[in-house]
């Protein structure tokens, strides 16, 4: 066998172990991309791995009419002086390779078109549960949770109960960040300004890790929170207590929270900020309120005194008319 074709072959035999010792390692428990604890990760690891298998098959045979070309058509004593005929196109040669992709592509899309439409519902197992409403906040680099039916807001670690679907609004203070618990889903960005929704359900108890997937600078690595999948009533059981016992929060305490900085610490309070600022409506988010910056962060009280004198402003200009 000529030494260009023996260099590919030689090739190929150390790509495919390779390839299969990767899939056999991503499947281990070490991987919680693949080790889903809740319905919405369920579904997103079964479109993963069809993607992947679908792709493998697909590699495969490719690799393998790679081979069987070099073999058959390789050079050989007795046809040295061959000369293959010139072709001028084939129609059904065009058709067949030009299908595949496209077939290809249908294949990957339908069942990903159709998972992440479902997501973006409460999971179809518990679509009859009413499900509990948490804002998360992205601050630079840490992260808000605010629960405005049990009126609890957390910091950097949030509980959840089990079995029931957690309805997620999304928004944040500052650049964009984006919330990620690989174990019960997907990521979705917080954006200031703006409110978006994730549905996430953790049918486990347990505490999984959750992160900001998007960087967002020097803090970037730091900004990650505990998620606490409890059974129904021990959850209750938190919010009555908390209820009771833990601090009021207050404006000043909040305006030192989402000050620049790591803050690793895990924090409870009675109450939200939701009581007066709601990041994800626009011109209430930080970026977009005209008031005087502070160590690269805004004052509260500084964008209180705005929207009052902007509101009397639009009060006398009302009166004026």
């Amino acid at each position: 066998m000529p030494a260009q074709q023996q260099k590919w072959l030689n090739l190929f035999m150390k790509v495919l172990p390779l390839s299969l010792l990767f899939l056999l390692t991503g499947c281990s428990e070490r991987f919680v991309l693949l080790n889903p604890k809740g319905p919405v990760a369920e579904v997103q690891k079964d479109l993963i791995l069809w993607s992947i298998w679908f792709m493998l098959f697909i590699i495969v045979v490719i690799f393998v009419l790679f081979a069987i070309i070099l073999w058959k058509y390789r050079e050989r004593p007795e046809n040295l002086d061959y000369e293959p005929p010139d072709q001028h196109g084939n129609t059904l040669l065009e058709i067949i390779w030009t299908a595949i992709p496209v077939l290809i592509v249908i294949a990957l899309a339908i069942p990903t078109i159709k998972a992440t439409f479902e997501l973006e519902k409460p999971p179809k197992e518990s679509r009859g549960v009413e499900p509990i409403v948490i804002h998360a906040t992205a601050a630079d680099w840490k992260w808000i949770f605010s629960y405005p039916e049990e009126n609890i807001e957390t910091v950097n670690y949030v509980n959840i109960p089990k079995d029931v679907p957690v309805e997620f609004k999304l928004t944040a203070v500052g650049g964009m960040s984006a919330l990620w618990i690989p174990e019960l889903g997907g990521q979705k960005y917080n954006m200031a300004g703006m409110g978006m929704t994730l549905y996430l359900q953790a049918d486990h108890v347990g505490t999984f890790k959750g992160r900001n997937s998007n960087f967002t600078g020097e803090g970037f690595a730091h900004q990650t929170f505990d998620v606490n999948a409890m059974e129904k009533e021990d959850f209750y059981k938190w919010v009555k207590e908390t209820q009771a016992s833990a601090p009021l929060l207050t404006k000043k305490q909040f305006n030192e929270i989402i000050q620049v900085g790591v803050l690793k610490d895990k924090l409870t309070f009675s109450g939200t900020h939701l009581a007066w600022v709601d990041f994800a409506k626009p011109g209430e988010h930080l970026d977009n309120i005209p008031a005087k910056e502070k160590h690269g962060t805004i004052k509260l009280e500084e964008v209180e005194s705005d929207h009052h004198d902007n509101r009397e402003h639009e009060s006398h200009q009302h009166e004026g008319h």
